[in-house]
Protein backbone atom coordinates (compact mmCIF):
# COMPACT_ATOMS: atom_id res chain seq x y z
CA UNK A 1 0.00 0.00 0.00
CA UNK A 2 2.97 2.34 0.92
CA UNK A 3 4.92 1.81 -2.51
CA UNK A 4 1.55 2.14 -4.53
CA UNK A 5 1.54 5.88 -2.52
CA UNK A 6 4.77 6.87 -3.13
CA UNK A 7 4.58 5.78 -7.08
CA UNK A 8 1.24 7.69 -7.09
CA UNK A 9 3.09 10.70 -5.42
CA UNK A 10 6.14 9.93 -7.90
CA UNK A 11 3.76 10.06 -10.64
CA UNK A 12 2.26 13.41 -9.92
CA UNK A 13 5.73 15.21 -9.10
CA UNK A 14 6.80 14.03 -12.70
CA UNK A 15 3.19 15.38 -14.32
CA UNK A 16 3.36 19.18 -12.18
CA UNK A 17 7.35 19.49 -13.39
CA UNK A 18 5.29 19.46 -17.28
CA UNK A 19 7.14 20.55 -20.19
CA UNK A 20 10.42 21.68 -18.81
CA UNK A 21 11.28 18.60 -17.05
CA UNK A 22 10.72 16.66 -20.25
CA UNK A 23 12.69 18.84 -22.19
CA UNK A 24 15.52 18.38 -19.49
CA UNK A 25 15.29 14.94 -19.66
CA UNK A 26 15.65 14.81 -23.98
CA UNK A 27 17.76 18.09 -24.30
CA UNK A 28 19.76 16.24 -27.07
CA UNK A 29 16.36 15.82 -29.31
CA UNK A 30 15.64 18.97 -28.95
CA UNK A 31 18.72 20.66 -29.64
CA UNK A 32 18.76 18.85 -32.74
CA UNK A 33 15.68 20.37 -33.86
CA UNK A 34 16.65 23.42 -33.53
CA UNK A 35 18.31 24.21 -37.01
CA UNK A 36 14.81 22.61 -38.52
CA UNK A 37 13.11 24.62 -36.48
CA UNK A 38 14.80 28.06 -37.79
CA UNK A 39 14.38 26.75 -41.16
CA UNK A 40 10.82 26.64 -41.10
CA UNK A 41 10.67 29.76 -39.49
CA UNK A 42 12.75 31.69 -42.03
CA UNK A 43 11.27 30.05 -45.26
CA UNK A 44 7.79 29.32 -44.55
CA UNK A 45 6.68 32.17 -41.64
CA UNK A 46 8.93 35.53 -42.49
CA UNK A 47 7.59 35.15 -45.97
CA UNK A 48 3.81 35.65 -44.61
CA UNK A 49 4.73 39.55 -43.91
CA UNK A 50 4.44 39.76 -47.35
CA UNK A 51 1.00 39.26 -47.11
CA UNK A 52 1.07 43.22 -46.37
CA UNK A 53 1.25 43.51 -50.29
CA UNK A 54 -2.20 41.98 -51.12
CA UNK A 55 -4.14 45.37 -49.36
CA UNK A 56 -1.57 47.83 -51.10
CA UNK A 57 -0.95 49.00 -54.59
CA UNK A 58 2.43 47.95 -54.32
CA UNK A 59 4.96 49.79 -56.87
CA UNK A 60 8.41 48.04 -56.94
CA UNK A 61 11.08 50.73 -58.07
CA UNK A 62 14.81 51.20 -57.13
CA UNK A 63 15.75 52.05 -53.84
CA UNK A 64 13.16 50.58 -51.99
CA UNK A 65 13.82 49.30 -48.68
CA UNK A 66 12.06 47.78 -46.15
CA UNK A 67 11.09 51.53 -44.70
CA UNK A 68 9.28 52.31 -47.91
CA UNK A 69 7.58 49.41 -48.26
CA UNK A 70 5.14 51.07 -45.50
CA UNK A 71 4.66 53.92 -47.44
CA UNK A 72 3.08 52.34 -50.25
CA UNK A 73 -0.59 53.15 -50.48
CA UNK A 74 -2.88 51.03 -48.68
CA UNK A 75 -6.37 49.78 -50.78
CA UNK A 76 -8.07 47.74 -48.22
CA UNK A 77 -9.59 44.70 -49.99
CA UNK A 78 -9.79 46.09 -53.28
CA UNK A 79 -7.82 43.65 -54.85
CA UNK A 80 -9.81 40.46 -52.99
CA UNK A 81 -12.87 42.58 -54.31
CA UNK A 82 -11.81 42.50 -58.14
CA UNK A 83 -10.64 38.53 -57.85
CA UNK A 84 -14.22 37.52 -56.51
CA UNK A 85 -15.36 39.89 -59.42
CA UNK A 86 -12.94 38.22 -62.13
CA UNK A 87 -15.08 35.59 -63.97
CA UNK A 88 -11.69 33.82 -65.00
CA UNK A 89 -11.22 33.53 -61.19
CA UNK A 90 -14.15 31.10 -61.19
CA UNK A 91 -13.07 29.39 -64.19
CA UNK A 92 -9.61 28.47 -62.47
CA UNK A 93 -10.87 27.17 -59.66
CA UNK A 94 -13.21 24.70 -61.61
CA UNK A 95 -9.70 24.21 -63.25
CA UNK A 96 -7.99 23.44 -59.79
CA UNK A 97 -10.43 21.67 -58.24
CA UNK A 98 -11.32 19.27 -61.34
CA UNK A 99 -7.14 18.39 -61.62
CA UNK A 100 -7.04 18.04 -58.08
CA UNK A 101 -9.79 15.96 -57.47
CA UNK A 102 -8.92 13.35 -60.24
CA UNK A 103 -4.82 13.14 -58.95
CA UNK A 104 -6.36 13.02 -55.57
CA UNK A 105 -8.59 9.91 -56.76
CA UNK A 106 -6.23 8.37 -58.97
CA UNK A 107 -2.76 9.29 -57.24
CA UNK A 108 -4.01 8.19 -54.03
CA UNK A 109 -5.47 4.76 -55.08
CA UNK A 110 -3.17 3.82 -57.26
CA UNK A 111 -0.03 3.54 -54.68
CA UNK A 112 -1.99 1.90 -52.35
CA UNK A 113 -3.14 -1.25 -54.83
CA UNK A 114 0.42 -1.03 -56.17
CA UNK A 115 2.41 -1.55 -52.80
CA UNK A 116 -0.03 -4.42 -51.98
CA UNK A 117 0.59 -6.15 -55.17
CA UNK A 118 4.43 -5.59 -54.95
CA UNK A 119 4.06 -6.67 -51.02
CA UNK A 120 2.18 -9.95 -52.66
CA UNK A 121 5.83 -10.59 -54.81
CA UNK A 122 7.99 -13.50 -53.47
CA UNK A 123 10.17 -13.47 -55.87
CA UNK A 124 12.59 -10.41 -54.20
CA UNK A 125 14.92 -9.94 -56.90
CA UNK A 126 12.43 -9.08 -59.28
CA UNK A 127 10.18 -7.21 -56.73
CA UNK A 128 12.94 -5.14 -56.32
CA UNK A 129 13.87 -4.45 -59.59
CA UNK A 130 9.99 -3.30 -60.07
CA UNK A 131 10.38 -0.69 -56.90
CA UNK A 132 13.06 0.87 -58.23
CA UNK A 133 12.01 1.34 -61.63
CA UNK A 134 8.38 2.44 -60.39
CA UNK A 135 10.09 4.94 -58.33
CA UNK A 136 13.11 6.64 -61.05
CA UNK A 137 10.63 8.68 -62.58
CA UNK A 138 10.16 10.98 -59.54
CA UNK A 139 13.46 12.42 -60.17
CA UNK A 140 12.83 13.00 -63.59
CA UNK A 141 12.29 17.08 -63.94
CA UNK A 142 8.87 18.23 -65.25
CA UNK A 143 10.46 19.56 -68.78
CA UNK A 144 11.68 16.15 -69.38
CA UNK A 145 8.40 14.48 -68.08
CA UNK A 146 5.97 17.04 -70.62
CA UNK A 147 8.42 16.31 -73.17
CA UNK A 148 8.03 12.68 -73.44
CA UNK A 149 4.30 13.05 -73.10
CA UNK A 150 3.99 15.67 -75.73
CA UNK A 151 6.19 12.91 -78.05
CA UNK A 152 4.21 10.03 -77.04
CA UNK A 153 0.92 12.07 -77.76
CA UNK A 154 2.17 13.40 -81.58
CA UNK A 155 -0.15 13.02 -84.45
CA UNK A 156 3.45 12.49 -86.11
CA UNK A 157 4.95 9.66 -85.14
CA UNK A 158 3.78 9.88 -81.62
CA UNK A 159 3.51 6.05 -80.19
CA UNK A 160 -0.53 6.39 -78.96
CA UNK A 161 -1.60 7.46 -82.29
CA UNK A 162 0.32 5.16 -84.06
CA UNK A 163 -1.04 1.90 -81.86
CA UNK A 164 -4.65 3.46 -82.23
CA UNK A 165 -4.67 4.07 -86.27
CA UNK A 166 -2.55 0.29 -86.11
CA UNK A 167 -5.48 -1.11 -84.25
CA UNK A 168 -7.93 0.35 -86.62
CA UNK A 169 -9.57 2.02 -83.38
CA UNK A 170 -9.44 5.51 -84.99
CA UNK A 171 -9.21 6.32 -88.91
CA UNK A 172 -6.67 9.34 -88.34
CA UNK A 173 -4.02 10.37 -85.59
CA UNK A 174 -5.83 12.43 -82.77
CA UNK A 175 -4.38 15.69 -81.54
CA UNK A 176 -4.09 14.85 -77.72
CA UNK A 177 -2.54 17.82 -77.01
CA UNK A 178 -4.58 20.41 -78.53
CA UNK A 179 -8.04 18.97 -77.30
CA UNK A 180 -9.38 20.51 -74.44
CA UNK A 181 -11.15 17.34 -73.16
CA UNK A 182 -8.12 15.59 -72.93
CA UNK A 183 -6.46 18.01 -71.04
CA UNK A 184 -7.32 16.85 -67.56
CA UNK A 185 -7.02 13.10 -68.57
CA UNK A 186 -3.15 13.89 -70.03
CA UNK A 187 -2.25 15.73 -66.87
CA UNK A 188 -3.91 13.44 -64.27
CA UNK A 189 -2.10 10.47 -66.18
CA UNK A 190 1.19 11.90 -66.07
CA UNK A 191 1.33 12.95 -62.48
CA UNK A 192 0.66 9.25 -61.09
CA UNK A 193 3.02 7.64 -63.93
CA UNK A 194 5.66 9.85 -62.54
CA UNK A 195 4.80 9.78 -58.81
CA UNK A 196 3.17 6.73 -58.10
CA UNK A 197 6.59 4.67 -57.38
CA UNK A 198 7.86 7.21 -54.72
CA UNK A 199 4.85 7.19 -52.64
CA UNK A 200 4.46 3.32 -52.73
CA UNK A 201 7.75 3.33 -51.07
CA UNK A 202 5.75 4.47 -47.78
CA UNK A 203 2.84 2.03 -47.67
CA UNK A 204 5.67 -0.31 -48.13
CA UNK A 205 7.09 1.12 -45.22
CA UNK A 206 3.80 0.85 -43.17
CA UNK A 207 3.55 -2.80 -44.31
CA UNK A 208 6.65 -3.76 -43.14
CA UNK A 209 5.74 -2.30 -39.61
CA UNK A 210 2.65 -5.17 -39.64
CA UNK A 211 3.39 -7.93 -37.23
CA UNK A 212 4.12 -11.15 -39.31
CA UNK A 213 2.72 -13.62 -36.58
CA UNK A 214 -0.75 -11.90 -37.87
CA UNK A 215 0.17 -13.32 -41.48
CA UNK A 216 1.15 -16.66 -39.90
CA UNK A 217 -2.05 -16.52 -38.12
CA UNK A 218 -3.88 -15.90 -40.89
CA UNK A 219 -2.11 -18.87 -42.85
CA UNK A 220 -3.21 -21.51 -39.82
CA UNK A 221 -6.77 -19.93 -40.24
CA UNK A 222 -7.04 -21.09 -43.76
CA UNK A 223 -7.24 -17.31 -45.39
CA UNK A 224 -6.11 -16.57 -48.67
CA UNK A 225 -4.21 -14.05 -50.53
CA UNK A 226 -7.39 -11.95 -50.91
CA UNK A 227 -8.32 -12.19 -47.63
CA UNK A 228 -5.33 -11.67 -45.87
CA UNK A 229 -4.97 -8.68 -47.60
CA UNK A 230 -8.32 -7.01 -46.90
CA UNK A 231 -8.17 -8.42 -42.96
CA UNK A 232 -4.19 -7.67 -42.53
CA UNK A 233 -2.75 -5.57 -44.65
CA UNK A 234 -4.85 -2.84 -45.08
CA UNK A 235 -6.22 -2.36 -41.74
CA UNK A 236 -2.22 -2.44 -41.01
CA UNK A 237 -2.02 0.87 -42.77
CA UNK A 238 -4.84 2.71 -41.98
CA UNK A 239 -3.34 4.88 -40.19
CA UNK A 240 -1.06 5.65 -43.18
CA UNK A 241 -3.88 6.43 -45.26
CA UNK A 242 -5.35 8.45 -42.92
CA UNK A 243 -3.02 10.78 -42.39
CA UNK A 244 -1.43 10.88 -45.96
CA UNK A 245 -5.29 11.56 -47.32
CA UNK A 246 -5.65 14.55 -44.67
CA UNK A 247 -2.44 16.28 -45.88
CA UNK A 248 -3.52 15.62 -49.62
CA UNK A 249 -6.90 17.43 -48.81
CA UNK A 250 -4.95 20.20 -47.50
CA UNK A 251 -3.08 20.74 -50.57
CA UNK A 252 -6.39 20.18 -52.32
CA UNK A 253 -6.28 23.85 -54.47
CA UNK A 254 -2.09 23.68 -54.01
CA UNK A 255 -1.72 21.79 -56.98
CA UNK A 256 1.53 24.39 -58.40
CA UNK A 257 1.46 24.79 -62.33
CA UNK A 258 4.70 23.14 -63.40
CA UNK A 259 2.10 20.54 -65.30
CA UNK A 260 0.28 22.43 -65.98
CA UNK A 261 2.56 24.67 -67.78
CA UNK A 262 4.61 22.43 -69.24
CA UNK A 263 1.93 20.20 -70.85
CA UNK A 264 -0.33 23.39 -71.90
CA UNK A 265 -1.02 25.57 -75.04
CA UNK A 266 -3.17 28.28 -76.33
CA UNK A 267 -5.50 26.16 -77.53
CA UNK A 268 -5.95 24.17 -74.21
CA UNK A 269 -5.70 27.58 -71.79
CA UNK A 270 -9.44 27.65 -70.76
CA UNK A 271 -8.71 24.19 -69.39
CA UNK A 272 -5.00 24.16 -68.39
CA UNK A 273 -4.92 27.78 -66.13
CA UNK A 274 -4.97 26.75 -62.50
CA UNK A 275 -4.90 29.09 -58.94
CA UNK A 276 -1.09 28.78 -58.91
CA UNK A 277 -0.34 29.64 -62.99
CA UNK A 278 -3.53 32.16 -62.73
CA UNK A 279 -1.03 34.04 -59.59
CA UNK A 280 1.98 33.77 -61.95
CA UNK A 281 0.62 35.44 -64.80
CA UNK A 282 -1.35 38.54 -62.96
CA UNK A 283 1.96 38.98 -60.31
CA UNK A 284 4.74 38.39 -62.71
CA UNK A 285 4.03 38.94 -66.04
CA UNK A 286 1.55 41.38 -65.80
CA UNK A 287 2.98 43.39 -63.17
CA UNK A 288 0.25 43.07 -60.58
CA UNK A 289 2.02 41.99 -57.72
CA UNK A 290 -0.71 43.09 -54.91
CA UNK A 291 -2.81 41.09 -57.48
CA UNK A 292 -1.07 38.22 -57.16
CA UNK A 293 -0.37 38.21 -53.55
CA UNK A 294 -4.08 38.52 -53.10
CA UNK A 295 -4.71 35.42 -55.19
CA UNK A 296 -1.84 33.47 -52.69
CA UNK A 297 -3.33 34.52 -49.80
CA UNK A 298 -6.80 33.08 -50.71
CA UNK A 299 -5.13 30.22 -51.59
CA UNK A 300 -3.30 29.53 -48.28
CA UNK A 301 -5.56 30.62 -46.37
CA UNK A 302 -8.34 28.02 -47.89
CA UNK A 303 -5.74 25.14 -47.68
CA UNK A 304 -5.50 25.54 -44.03
CA UNK A 305 -9.29 25.56 -43.59
CA UNK A 306 -9.52 22.37 -45.85
CA UNK A 307 -6.51 20.93 -43.89
CA UNK A 308 -8.47 21.09 -40.38
CA UNK A 309 -12.23 20.19 -41.38
CA UNK A 310 -10.65 17.25 -43.09
CA UNK A 311 -8.62 16.40 -40.13
CA UNK A 312 -11.68 17.23 -37.99
CA UNK A 313 -13.69 14.86 -39.77
CA UNK A 314 -11.10 12.29 -39.76
CA UNK A 315 -10.76 12.56 -36.13
CA UNK A 316 -14.41 12.37 -35.26
CA UNK A 317 -15.09 9.07 -37.61
CA UNK A 318 -11.86 7.12 -37.73
CA UNK A 319 -10.38 8.73 -34.74
CA UNK A 320 -7.19 9.11 -37.01
CA UNK A 321 -5.77 13.36 -36.87
CA UNK A 322 -2.11 15.29 -37.40
CA UNK A 323 -3.20 17.38 -34.95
Amino acid sequence: MEATIRDDKKSGETKNKGFWYKALQQKYLYFMTIPFVIWVFIFSYVPIFGWIMAFQKYRPGPGRTIWQFWKQDFVGFKHFIDLFSDDRFFLVIRNTLAMSSMSLVAGFTVPILFAVLLNELRGQFFKRFVQTVSYLPHFVSWVVVAGIVTKMLSIDGGVINDILVGLHIVDKPILFMGEEKYFWSIVTASDVWKEMGWNTIIYLAAITGIDPEQYEAARVDGAGRWRTIWHITLPGIRTTISILLIMSIGHLIQIGFEKQFLLGNPRVIDYSEVLDLYALNNGITQNRYSFGTAISMFNSVVSVILLFVANGVFKRVTKESIM
